[in-house]
């Protein structure tokens, strides 16, 4: 979760909205951690942060009626820090702690590697106190000689703050695609707004955001511009003129915003929605056919202009099929445009159910049933279970004993619920010599298995290759889950030859997932279209911990048009029978049934 902003007075109580609140209850589980508090308290802070960010209702509200300690996850004494922070931006523990924890000790905690333990040690002994004061540790050689780092860890460190600094100006899509709906409607809710797009890197549905485009056309610029730097969100105006403004939001996210005549329209959407290769071909075929084309609009050879009512139209003058924003990063999208071999993208409403779920049998925030009600309520018609496995102990890894116990209550979910199916699924480790975490006997039982990295991650690239794909060789094996493991923002994946990989799932039809949670969005998008031309079934698994997080498969879809993958490549966007057949047939090509 990333941090709130902090400061050392108290914060603003009429800017905490329910992320701000989680935020601060997370800052304030980790510093109980660094300070070596009772760990159950801790734990307790960071399951009220996941609470509140949880909820669909605002905080505010339920305080107000006193329904925020019905809330599972609320205690007493935190409920009382809740009702503090939003009457004074601040409660008790919070400020001690804060004068415990320096701010920019509370930061070592983003450097991944650097645990509770390991920041006390270098606070106590080094006495360092930022990153930047650990970095200069680490390369000064001064780290390894306390004791649980040595040379191994200290490089590591090294390379895992140069990834922060890398991706410091770099935001998760989840946050950007609320920051931008928040913005958009600002904009839009202004007098005389005729039309309004949030463009760039988001628009495409990129992995990670820098910043957020917004266009706007309106009869009056000025009260849009009004509106836009007045929003709620806005912490800063960074530059405010007649036809763009940037601000930045207290989420750190820069937003621009263009104000533009709307005969420019649609010729302002596509430049600032293409990649910058994109925009450079379009331009290019443009000039071919005697044409110069710009954000402002198409003008032919005399400098007379071609009006376009949209991007369809644009796209239609060059003689090329409209190309979704997804597409535009210069990747062969405009020979298909040409050839009229554009493929029909799979949308989010084309997904019928979900797999790889995690519950309350392991380290999921909600029931097996709550997760199945919500997948209901979202319109879905299965959900499929994706509890840990025994070696996970740290994640409540299922025993033999208790995943025949949760298949009992799969299968009396199914007979309450029917027509809506419950698959019963695991979400195997991959131990290190590529073997699974149950018997085989074990693996039979269950309706698909994802089998997944969760641990040696600094194997290198020919081992983990091997361990992965003596994985996807297990006949049990129906889905690789995550299969780089990287954490956007946080740490790149281990090294792995993507291309065995792909080439093993294809022989033993072992579909690949994307992963749709945010911090994951893994299989990434570039080696989607490659699983796919090699005939790989792909999944859009939301990875989900608590009902909330089962509509993240949208972000998964998103990678998938980004893939070039129509409805037919994405197994679960078939019915829960058609769901059954290719299981079934599957195992049997295995040989398991």
């Amino acid at each position: 979760m990333p941090r709130a902003s902090r400061s050392r007075s108290p914060y603003d109580p009429e800017a905490l909205d329910n992320r701000a609140i989680a935020r601060i209850l997370e800052d304030v589980s980790v510093m109980l951690e660094i300070t070596g508090d009772n760990p159950f308290r801790a734990r307790a802070f960071a399951n009220a942060a996941r609470a509140i960010e949880a909820l669909t209702d605002d905080v505010r509200a339920l305080v107000a009626r006193d329904a925020l300690r019905n809330v599972r996850g609320i205690g007493k004494s935190i409920h009382a820090d809740i009702e503090s922070l939003i009457a004074r931006g601040t409660f008790d523990l919070l400020d001690a702690l804060r004068q415990e924890v320096p701010d920019g000790v509370l930061e070592m905690f983003r450097v991944p590697g650097m645990g509770p333990k390991k920041i006390r040690a270098v606070v106590e002994q080094l006495g360092v106190r930022s990153i930047d004061e650990l970095e200069r540790a680490a390369r000064d050689g001064r780290l390894a000689s306390l004791p649980g780092f040595g040379a191994k860890t200290e490089s590591a460190i090294v390379d895992a703050i140069e990834r922060l600094r890398r991706y410091a100006e770099r935001h998760l899509v989840d946050e950007a695609t609320e920051a931008a709906r928040l913005m958009e409607a600002a904009v839009a809710g202004a007098a005389g707004v005729r039309r309004t797009l949030v463009a760039g890197s988001l628009r495409r549905r990129r992995e990670t955001i820098g910043d957020i485009d917004i266009l706007a056309t309106a009869d009056d610029a000025e009260a849009v511009m009004d509106a836009f730097v007045s929003a709620e969100a806005v912490r800063h105006v960074e530059a405010r003129g007649s036809t763009k403004s940037t601000v930045i939001l207290d989420s750190g996210i820069h937003v621009d915003l263009r104000v533009v005549r709307d005969e420019e329209f649609a010729f302002a959407a596509h430049y600032f929605t293409g990649s910058k290769a994109h925009n450079t071909a379009v331009r290019a075929r443009a000039r071919r056919m005697g044409l110069r084309l710009n954000e402002y609009g198409l003008f032919d050879a005399d400098g007379n202009a071609h009006p376009c009512a949209d991007e369809a139209e644009l796209f239609g003058r060059l003689g090329l099929a409209f190309v979704p924003p997804e597409l535009r990063e210069d990747n062969g999208e405009i020979e298909a445009a040409e050839s009229g071999t554009l493929p029909d993208l799979v949308e989010e409403r084309d997904i019928r159910g979900v797999f790889h779920c995690h519950s309350t049998w392991s380290d999921g925030r909600a029931t097996l049933r709550e997760m199945a009600e919500a997948a209901r309520a979202l319109g879905l018609e299965y959900l499929g279970t994706g509890d840990h496995s025994r070696t996970a102990a740290y994640a409540g890894g299922l025993s033999i004993e208790r995943l025949r116990e949760q298949r009992r209550e799969v299968d009396a979910l199914n007979e309450e619920l029917a027509p809506f199916v419950v698959f019963h699924g695991v979400e195997s480790d991959i131990l290190v010599d590529g073997s699974l975490d149950y018997p085989d006997e074990v693996l039979a039982e269950l309706d698909y298995v994802v089998a997944s990295v969760h641990s040696g991650f600094t194997m290198s690239e020919a081992r983990m290759t091997e361990r992965i794909v003596r994985a996807i060789r297990n006949p049990h094996t129906t889905m690789l889950g995550h299969p780089t493991g990287r954490l956007l923002l946080m740490r790149d994946g281990y090294p792995v030859d993507l291309v065995a990989v792909i080439d093993a799932a294809a022989e033993c039809r072992v579909a690949i997932e994307i992963n749709a949670h945010p911090r994951r969005l893994d299989l990434d998008w570039r080696w989607v279209r490659r699983a796919r031309d090699a005939g790989v079934m792909l999944v859009v698994n939301p990875d989900a911990h608590e009902p909330g997080e089962i509509a993240a498969c949208r972000h998964g879809v998103g990678i998938a048009r980004k893939g070039w993958l129509e409805k037919r490549h994405v197994l679960n966007t078939r019915t829960a029978a058609q769901v059954r057949r290719w299981l079934a047939a599957r195992r049997k090509h295995r040989g398991i049934e």
